[in-house]
């Protein structure tokens, strides 16, 4: 038996349900934490002139996280930009930070972890080249603007 344990963030709890996940809502505006975490970093995304940002909501078909953002830059130095700003968001509005960030030596693909949100930020070759969209194509696409 291997004595490797993964490390478990409070909010990647595997106890944890979907039911219970969604139980975690702001009592102001109905949405839960999650959601309004991924709309804040698109946000940030969206100030950096990402383009074609499209939060997905994966919690009903995948077990890997509750929602992917996905966005699209249009030169290194921008994916860099975008990703920068996404973590500048979620570590002064959140406190959150990526438990793994991966691409930034490359910049044609940034993946930022942050357990229940993923974060894909593209080039516009390489966003065509995967298709995260089509392969996702059953999750259901959630508005930027928050519900009131």
């Amino acid at each position: 038996m291997s004595d490797f344990q993964n490390a478990v963030t409070p909010l990647q709890n595997p106890t944890r349900t979907a039911a219970a996940a969604s139980t975690a809502t702001n009592a102001a505006t109905g949405e839960d934490d999650t959601l309004k975490f991924a709309r804040a970093i698109a946000h940030a995304a969206d100030e950096r002139k990402g383009a074609d940002i499209r939060v997905l909501r994966v919690e009903e078909v995948s077990f890997i996280a509750d929602y992917f953002i996905i966005v699209t830059g249009f030169s290194s130095a921008q994916v860099r930009a975008i990703a920068r700003s996404m973590t500048d968001v979620a570590a002064a509005d959140f406190d959150r930070h990526p438990i793994r960030t991966e691409g930034q030596g490359e910049s044609s693909w940034i993946l930022q972890d942050y357990g229940e949100v993923i974060v894909h930020i593209f080039l516009p070759e390489a966003r065509d080249y995967y298709g995260l969209e089509a392969f996702w194509g059953h999750a259901e696409e959630v508005s930027l603007a928050a519900q009131s």
